[in-house]
């Protein structure tokens, strides 16, 4: 589904890709956060949020046509690194039941704050629908 592209000549990079290719029509989501449709925090318990971030993120994919095997990268920041390791299973139990059993490339990292003050967690994801 997708194509590492390096110009020849040049050194490989260690760790990521210089570009790559995919073929087919490619949806992007935003950041995502843990509040509702109407922009409002149900809770403040990391994987209630968790679990509404993954429905938001399966909903913007589901407006633009994609499911959620078709993810090929999500990006996941939150604000306690403690607290996310801390609630592993109740989070891969969230991600099963929203995603299933599809892992696409992934990153997490811990960052000083989100924009929305109540917001523990955000994803941003990739999806590439095939031709």
């Amino acid at each position: 589904m997708h194509t590492i592209l390096q110009p020849e000549g040049w050194a490989k990079p260690i760790g990521y890709a210089n570009g790559m290719s995919a073929t087919g029509r490619m949806v992007f989501v935003g950041g995502q956060i843990g509040w509702n449709e109407n922009c409002e925090f149900e809770s403040d318990d990391f994987v209630a949020q968790v679990r509404q971030t993954l429905k938001n993120v399966v909903a913007i994919l589901a407006s633009g046509g994609a499911e959620p095997q078709h993810i090929t990268a999500m990006t996941w920041y939150f604000t306690d690194k403690a607290e996310y390791r801390d609630n592993l299973k109740g989070i891969g139990q969230a991600y099963r039941e929203i995603i299933g059993r599809h892992f696409p490339a992934m990153a997490a990292m811990q960052v000083v704050a989100l924009v929305e003050d109540r917001a523990k967690i955000e994803i941003q994801a990739t999806a590439v629908i095939p031709e």
